[in-house]
């Protein structure tokens, strides 16, 4: 029996890196590649922990899906159950919801988390039943919100590294304004009745000079934890460490042990898929294909090309998909297009 496919092997070559060590600090973490959502580094990165307050990634999140930055929020009685870190909001306050994420993520405020909120659902009840939703909707197993803010006094939020990083990618990735509040150092807002000045409390960015943002949290039960972002070389990785004894330093070891051990490679390049010998015609890729990869990597990768067998094309048409694998597991994959030359 004919097959209908052309099928071309491409084997890649990987230029080795060197690769450093490191010691971790923490009980459970992951570093995580934010292109391809690849597993980097792990160390018990599904095991259940108290969260503290980078639950307010979480709760950013659905203030961001959910609400408009420009809308007023006002202040309930809401926040006078609040304590640990806090902006000092007043009942009866109105603020932005811009504004109020800023105090969210560099100020850490309990009382921003419970604002919003109760701005966005009729209660903090309702709210965490959209930040659970979220987190079965991001296959994060292993999480269950009970609050906004973090604080495990009275109820408590469980995560772990592997499911934290999930998410992290998932609000990096989409959302500008989130890497533009995690980013900031120094944020000056006036509200209807007084004027704030906030520094940004996640000491990594100014300790790490490839640090793109993040976010701390600490309860006495959590220990420190901290969700951070990097880049260096076209390589973003998110980072995550629960009950993280040396938090900052550990964060600053495991992004340079990965960025020594991985590089991120244009495996299919959109701008090299244009001619091929068995179709006159020329044929495209819509996005590259990128993917970090390690020295022991380097003869690993291979890629394989299959194109539909057709007498007639129609012009942009699907005409067959590229194949990545790296040790024999799919790793990606982009479809093939064609565009038909005019005569």
């Amino acid at each position: 029996m004919k097959k209908n496919f052309i099928v071309l092997v491409i084997l890649l070559i990987i230029i080795p890196i060197n690769v450093s060590a490191f010691n971790d600090t923490s009980k459970s973490s992951v570093v995580m590649d934010i292109d391809s959502g690849r597993i980097l580094y792990q160390k018990n990165m599904n095991e259940k922990r108290l969260i503290a307050s980078i639950t307010k990634i979480m709760t950013a999140t659905i203030a961001l899906e959910e609400g408009k930055l420009n809308d007023v929020y006002k202040v309930g009685d809401e926040i006078l159950e609040m304590y640990g870190t806090n902006i000092y909001l007043e009942v009866e306050e109105e603020m932005k919801l811009k504004d109020l994420l800023y105090g969210l993520i560099l100020r850490s405020g309990n009382d921003a988390a419970v604002v919003i909120a109760n701005n966005i659902s009729k209660d903090e009840k309702e709210f965490v039943k959209l930040m659970n939703n979220k987190a079965k909707e991001l296959e994060m197993n292993n999480t269950i919100f009970s609050n906004s803010h973090g604080l495990d006094e009275k109820t408590k939020n469980y995560s772990t590294a592997h499911d934290m990083a999930i998410l992290s990618r998932y609000i990096y990735k989409k959302s500008k304004t989130y890497r533009a509040i995690t980013s900031t150092y120094k944020y000056e807002v006036q509200s209807n009745n007084k004027s704030y000045l906030w520094y940004n409390r996640n000491k990594f960015l100014k300790m790490y000079k490839y640090a793109t943002g993040g976010k701390t949290g600490y309860t006495p039960s959590a220990g420190k934890t901290l969700v951070s972002t990097a880049e260096k070389d076209n390589l973003r990785i998110t980072t995550v460490s629960l009950k993280d004894s040396n938090h900052y330093q550990n964060h600053i070891n495991l992004d340079n042990y990965i960025f020594n051990k991985y590089k991120n490679y244009v495996i299919v390049d959109k701008k090299s898929i244009s001619n091929n010998k068995l179709i006159k015609d020329e044929i495209y890729i819509k996005k590259s294909f990128r993917y970090p990869l390690s020295e022991e990597e380097k003869d690993k990768v291979k890629t394989i090309i299959k194109i539909n067998k057709m007498s007639n094309y129609v012009n942009n048409q699907k005409i067959g998909n590229i194949e990545i694998y790296l040790n024999d597991e799919l790793i990606g994959n982009r479809s093939i297009y064609v565009k038909i030359k005019k005569k």
